[in-house]
């Protein structure tokens, strides 16, 4: 008779969990591949069911989704992205300039759906449970959300960009969003022609992927600890060299 307590009665089967893993690490920001099929409501209901079993602080589930299909409201969430993007190229120096001019940073007007998740900070009201003495932890929550939808689009075989290039403000107005609503994440979606194998940035050179063993810290800020972190720095190495060589995650 099966033991439901073991620790192992609660783990996926071997396929279950490599394809978990392989959604994480073969997610990708989409922003030039879109294609103009539709999405099937069915699909589409999956991927919002996932962003709405997201994790919330005191389960105040303070998202809302604001799909956005129209060609007109599209073209008002571009021009004020146009307008954010002209002003940040200025903000770079010229060397990051000159990549920044040429990348693709949005699918607002090539994706089929549109989709803003907000939080909405007034929807527990003034006291929430585990809000107390952090009170950001709704828009922590709601960014929970974004990246439990945005698994279940890759799973789907949907392509995510996530475009953050505006001022609040003009977004809010081109979505008639109310001022005390937050959008959290403007996301376009759709199926695309390919993922590409390593994100977008780290390919143009913008950044490089940083070491997972770099980012380490044990017991206290700033402290290693070389008996424990020999054996855990081995392993995470291996690993992230197989991710960027085959871009899985190994069994």
């Amino acid at each position: 008779m099966e033991n439901l307590s073991a620790p192992e009665a609660h783990a996926f089967s071997d396929a279950d969990r490599a394809a978990v893993y392989h959604a994480i690490f073969s997610r990708r920001d989409v922003r030039g591949q879109f294609l103009p099929d539709p999405v099937a409501d069915e699909v589409l209901g999956r991927v919002l069911m996932a962003a709405h079993h997201a994790p919330s602080v005191g389960f105040m589930q303070p998202w809302n989704f604001l799909i956005v299909r129209s060609a007109e409201v599209k073209q008002r969430v571009h021009d004020a992205f146009r307008e954010a993007n002209d002003e940040a190229a200025r903000m770079f120096p010229d060397e990051k300039r000159e990549i920044y001019s040429k990348l693709k940073l949005q699918g607002i007007l090539d994706a089929p759906i549109n989709l803003c998740i907000t939080c909405d900070r007034s929807r527990s009201g003034p006291v929430v449970l585990g809000r107390t003495h952090m009170p950001t932890m709704d828009l922590y929550s709601s960014v929970c959300a974004v990246q439990n939808l945005w698994l279940a689009a890759r799973a789907e075989g949907l392509g995510v960009g996530w475009v953050s290039i505006f001022h609040e403000k003009a977004l809010q107005d081109a979505l008639g969003i109310p001022q005390h609503i937050v959008p959290i994440a403007y996301l376009c979606i759709g199926q695309v022609s390919h993922f590409n194998d390593r994100p977008e940035l780290e390919k143009a050179g913008w950044l490089p992927r940083l070491p997972v063993n770099d980012l380490l810290y044990f017991e206290q800020w700033g402290e290693s600890d070389p008996a424990r972190a020999e054996p855990l720095s081995r392993t995470l190495a291996a690993l992230q060299a197989d991710i960027q060589s085959r871009g899985v995650f190994p069994k």
